[in-house]
């Protein structure tokens, strides 16, 4: 990917590392959500790539929305476009076809806390925090992606409070599957992105989509799909050779197909 200013993208071992680099805080702006969606749609259909870590350069994760970079109230038009590229900038994370792993490497405020809870597994830093703060700059919005990581009452002392959040209770509160030191942060976060790398890349994307769908459904009618979804895999030939592997006791090649 060529002409990037807010991201760097290094792919090694069918793992990509992406990472923000829009100093001092990688606030997000036009040209960040721009490069952002342009980063993971392209890893959407990258063959090489199978799973992905998301990181920050420098001391934070992500300061949130650039405030500096509001659209002008008195142009017709100009917060439905805005909006829509801010939604459109956190579904190019959860709709990406690979699983998406944030290393919480520091601060995550506002839209930074959004797009983590965007990926699929979260690992934080043992300094690393995170808060809604748009009280306190007289705006709104994050609740939904609030809810789907933290409980009824801490999201809702997080948001009237805009408190911040330490990585020890966010492990507490369930929100990040483990808190690591920084140095080892993204050592750790590419050790899972090579696990899933290494099984069935059908398989991964079949279960990502269902993450991704079944969440807003039933029980009976998520496992239908669930169900769907593996009459599909077993005509796969990476289906069958995860099966013979497992019966020879030896390691599966898969072909992605």
């Amino acid at each position: 990917m060529q002409d990037l200013e807010c991201f760097r993208v290094e792919v090694a071992d069918h793992v990509a590392t992406v990472t923000m680099c829009r100093a001092p805080v990688n606030a997000q702006n036009a040209r960040f959500r721009e490069e952002l969606m342009a980063v993971f749609d392209a890893l959407h259909d990258r063959e090489d790539v199978r799973a992905v870590v998301l990181t920050g350069e420098g001391r934070a994760f992500s300061a949130g929305a650039d405030l500096k970079d509001r659209p002008d109230r008195a142009r017709p038009g100009a917060y439905p476009r805005h909006n829509r590229w801010v939604r459109e900038s956190f579904y190019s994370v959860m709709e990406c076809d690979k699983p998406v792993i944030a290393a919480i490497n520091g601060p995550a405020i506002g839209a930074g806390l959004a797009l983590a809870l965007s990926c699929d597994i979260l690992l934080a830093a043992e300094d690393a925090w995170v808060a809604m703060t748009e009280v306190d700059v007289g705006l709104a919005g994050g609740v939904r992606h609030v809810l789907l990581a933290f409980g009824r009452s801490d999201a809702r002392l997080m948001f009237y409070t805009a408190r911040r959040v330490g990585a020890a209770d966010l492990y507490r509160m369930g929100v990040v599957s483990a808190v690591h030191p920084r140095e080892r942060l993204l050592e750790e976060a590419q050790a899972i992105a090579r696990e899933i790398a290494a099984k069935s890349p059908l398989a991964i994307r079949a279960a990502k989509r269902s993450f991704n769908l079944v969440e807003g459904m039933s029980l009976r009618d998520g496992y239908r799909y669930e169900q769907s979804q593996t009459v599909e895999l077993s005509r796969t030939e990476d289906s069958q050779e995860a099966q013979a592997a497992f019966r020879e006791k030896r390691k599966p090649v898969f072909k992605g197909r």
